[in-house]
């Protein structure tokens, strides 16, 4: 699980964020680690998973 904050408070994805995510889901299935899921915290959470994004 990554998992990182927006100081701003906004846990909406951003682009880079987006990006990030599908690069480390594609390092972790190289090396055989399942990534389960990539949160940001703010003002309450988001999961990338349950975006779609995973």
């Amino acid at each position: 699980v990554l998992v990182h904050n927006h100081p701003t408070g906004c846990v909406k994805p951003s682009r880079e964020d987006i990006q990030l995510t599908k690069r480390f889901a594609r390092c972790c299935e190289i090396i055989g680690i399942d990534m389960l899921d990539h949160i940001i915290v703010g003002d309450g959470y988001r999961s990338l998973k349950e975006a779609g994004y995973l």
